[in-house]
């Protein structure tokens, strides 16, 4: 077993986001091409405590050499007041010779980067006919950088960031610490999420709602809405959107925006395309002028598989990580 923790995943991955873009597109291609095994993920809740849930993604990743495995993600969003993390996780990825768990990768740094990767991908995919130069980030968390980060690498043009956030001290240090890292990137807080949603065309949601509680009324006509934490939107907004997915069976679940939708008008024909769709036709997408485009990632398995075996296959030759040659029972006789 090789067990690679927190460090050794950001050593392999920082800096790496066009990498990790590109190992999500495959991905993506690979599910619409019929090549994965996706179950659909096991949410475990708490019947006194239904802020927090631990969530298992298991799933299988066609590639020339294939992969399975997957994710077990806590997410507990109190313990940021306990100055810890919202999201812990792991990820095992397992032998398709003997099915034994080979490698245990640290999975939070892995779940930021998929998600990140995802986010930024739509927008590279589902263009403008005017390139996008800035964009608001509603959520100041460790998503939202990320995803800011991995925009960064795809979209040369983004030259502005505006964020909001609820907590006004949350939103200012995450704005100090993008102009840290991006001396050259124009950054501004806005004093309300309305300000924050017609401040550009390209919108990020990264929130950690448990119900809709926005409208897409604020934004401009032509604006891409990254829905990242799925339950941000209003059924209304969604059904007046064009909407993209990555998988319509995933993302109509738990009580997403989208669920709500379908529970709304009895069908999901208000959903146009997937993002591998997209992609797989090969043909430039031009988002609406007229109306709002929305994506909503459920955030796939497939995902965390692609973006863990990335790591395992560069960090083994780096030396990087621990063995633990007796973590499984000896060979019987």
């Amino acid at each position: 077993m090789l067990i690679l923790g927190a460090a050794e995943v950001h050593q392999v991955l920082d800096d790496a986001e066009a990498e990790a873009v590109e190992a999500v597109r495959r991905a993506y291609l690979l599910h619409d091409e019929g090549r994965t095994t996706l179950p659909h993920s096991v949410f475990l809740r708490f019947p006194e405590d239904p802020r927090n849930r631990i969530i298992g993604l298991p799933a299988y990743l066609g590639e020339d050499e294939p992969v399975a495995g997957i994710k077990w993600i806590a997410s507990f969003p109190g313990n940021t007041a306990r100055g810890l993390e919202r999201a812990s996780a792991a990820v095992i990825l397992n032998s398709m010779v003997t099915g034994q768990p080979e490698a245990l990768l640290e999975g939070s740094v892995i779940s930021a980067r998929r998600t990140a990767a995802s986010a930024a991908l739509a927008a590279a995919t589902l263009g403008s006919s005017v390139p996008d130069t800035g964009v608001s980030l509603v959520g100041c968390g460790v998503i939202g950088f990320e995803i800011l980060a991995c925009l960064r690498a795809v979209l040369p043009d983004l030259a502005a960031v505006t964020v909001f956030d609820l907590d006004d001290a949350r939103a200012e240090a995450f704005a100090a610490r993008c102009q840290e890292r991006w001396p050259d990137l124009k950054t501004e807080v806005a004093l309300s999420v309305e300000e924050a949603l017609s401040a550009h065309r390209l919108v990020c949601l990264a929130t950690t709602a448990s119900a809709p509680h926005l409208t897409t009324d604020a934004c401009r006509r032509g604006t891409l809405v990254l829905h990242v934490s799925l339950r941000d939107l209003t059924p209304g907004s969604i059904l007046t959107a064009v909407n993209v997915v990555d998988d319509a069976d995933h993302v109509c679940r738990e009580s997403t925006s989208l669920h709500l939708a379908e529970q709304l008008c009895g069908n999901r024909d208000f959903i146009a395309t997937s993002l591998g769709s997209v992609l797989r036709s090969g043909k430039p997408f031009r988002r609406a002028e007229d109306r709002v485009t929305v994506f909503s990632p459920f955030g796939l398995g497939i995902l965390d598989l692609a973006l863990a075996d990335l790591v395992r296959r560069r960090a083994e030759p780096l030396g990087l990580g621990t063995r633990a040659p007796d973590f499984l029972p000896a060979a019987a006789g």
